[in-house]
């Protein structure tokens, strides 16, 4: 019995050994995969062309392919000096020399190895889809102007194009979501990339110069096809009510409401509630008839010259404000309308504000979570400022911004209040804010974040690599286990 054990029990051994060793190798070799270490720094670059200003930023990220999120962070902006693009309608080439000086600072920030291969976009908003509305040859034209700018200079250029409103808010949902880890997270106890509580995906309400945006995830089912947009992000997906009111911008709709007040009027001297008592401005009534929003609202009166009387009168000014909007409440979807006939879901938890909601907002100091009525204390408090007053407490602050911030803030309480129906209980789901994971709120992350596909559909997949040589010490041991259990075999058969 212990013969025939000692006779079969080393052959056998070195067998199962030699099999174990064999299925290591392969392993190895077959299921390889190169793990590459980050290398340096990868750049992108975005314009954004907005109705009134242009800004360019640069987002770098440390991998070649990002699989994970918060790894795309910004570390560059610059405010383009001028008005949009779209103010250069007369003039194109002008469009894209104002780019220059921007672009000549980026050069500075992205290292010349990797200025090649940075993607660089353009896009224009509201501006620019005005002008497309009111002469189409002139925004090709102007978007020709600053691609050829662009393309003088070492980087990848990817195109200038007009976003539509609907993308335009979409990308600034992805953007704050991504940069608060809302889509995915690490952590640290699992030691794996975990999907949030759906609690935590935040909704965004974006206004600009021209037109204004509200985007979130609904409670319930999206009635209107037409307003949702459908996303899969790392393995989950997500459908958002997005839409955008082109016209409803601060600036388009100062003017609006300028528009209204003169024709209210039979005299050239008008009384404006919403600038402060002792302003006093002279202007033509083709200065607030050129925009296509004006032509869209109501006919022009005879040209001639106005005089507008601030009157600081805050409670009148939001009153005006409401007749711009048409809060009618013939809805075909059952009553779930926003302004204008527009459908939209009830809003749904929390969100953040920003663009000109944080700038008046910030200026006035209420950026912080306060209760509505103390919010509306503070702008009727401000608007009874006399102009005097105000420009010798904020001398270093523009004229032309500081007459305005009564206006603005009335005008944000309309809309966020009677427009997309928040309430006292809701208001403090509002969060007014600019910055988020030490990077600028808006619709340019999101949107080179879309275009480069840096934000997988599917979730991560984690990979376990080895440095180089360690890989290659575990294959020579494993070859040379692999190669002396068949040597033994062999002299074991053969003596």
């Amino acid at each position: 019995m212990g013969n025939r054990w000692s006779n079969w029990y080393l052959p056998a051994a070195l067998v199962i050994l030699s099999m174990f060793s064999l299925t290591a190798l392969l392993l190895i070799v077959v299921g390889n995969h190169n793990v590459t270490l980050p290398p340096d720094n990868k750049y992108g670059l975005v314009f954004d062309a907005g109705s009134s200003h242009t800004s360019l930023f640069v987002y770098q990220w440390p991998m070649d392919k990002e699989n994970n999120t918060g790894v795309v962070s910004q570390t560059f902006s610059c405010h383009v000096n001028g008005s949009g693009i779209s103010s250069y309608a007369k003039n194109p080439p002008q469009a894209g020399a104002s780019l220059k000086e921007c672009l000549d600072a980026a050069m500075t920030v992205i290292p010349p190895e990797r200025q090649q291969e940075t993607p660089a976009y353009l896009g224009a908003t509201a501006g620019m889809r005005l002008l497309r509305m009111e002469n189409e040859s002139a925004s090709k034209q102007v978007l020709e102007e600053v691609g050829k700018t662009i393309k003088q200079y070492p980087v990848s250029f990817r195109g200038a194009q007009i976003i539509s409103g609907e993308d335009e808010g979409a990308y600034g949902w992805i953007t704050i979501n991504y940069l608060l880890d809302s889509f995915t997270k690490y952590s640290a106890k699992d030691r794996e990339w975990i999907h949030p509580t759906s609690t935590n995906i935040l909704g965004a309400l974006d206004l600009g110069g021209a037109s204004t945006q509200i985007s979130f995830v609904p409670a319930g089912k999206i009635t209107d096809p037409n307003e949702a947009a459908h996303f899969r992000l790392y393995g989950f997906d997500y459908t958002i009510y997005t839409h955008s009111y082109l016209c409803y911008g601060q600036n388009q709709a100062l003017q609006h409401l300028t528009r209204i007040i003169i024709n209210s009027s039979s005299s050239d001297r008008v009384d404006h509630p919403c600038y402060p008592e002792g302003y006093i401005s002279s202007f033509t009534t083709a200065s607030v008839y050129s925009s296509p929003c004006a032509k869209q609202s109501m006919p022009p009166p005879a040209s001639k010259n106005f005089t507008l009387v601030g009157t600081g009168n805050a409670t009148l000014c939001r009153e005006t404000f409401k007749s711009i909007f048409n809060f009618s409440k013939n809805c075909k979807y059952n009553d779930s309308c926003g302004f204008n006939g527009v459908y939209q879901p009830k809003v749904n938890g929390k969100f953040l504000a920003f663009s000109a909601y944080y700038y008046t907002f910030n200026f006035l100091n209420l950026t912080e979570t306060q209760p509505l009525a103390t919010v509306e204390d503070t702008i009727k408090t401000f608007c009874a400022r006399k102009w005097d007053e105000l420009k010798s407490s904020y001398s270093s602050e523009k004229e032309d911004h500081l007459k305005n911030y009564c206006a603005s803030a009335n005008y944000i309480l309309t809309i966020l209040l009677d427009g997309y129906g928040f309430r006292t209980d809701t208001w403090n789901n509002i969060a007014f804010r600019m910055r988020a994971a030490n990077s600028e709120i808006g619709w340019t992350l999101g949107y080179m974040l879309n275009l480069t596909n840096m934000i997988p559909a599917e979730a991560p997949r984690q990979l376990r690599g080895h440095e180089e040589g360690v890989w290659a010490a575990s294959i020579f041991f494993i070859a040379a286990v692999l190669a002396i259990c068949i040597a033994l075999l062999v002299m074991y058969l053969l003596r």
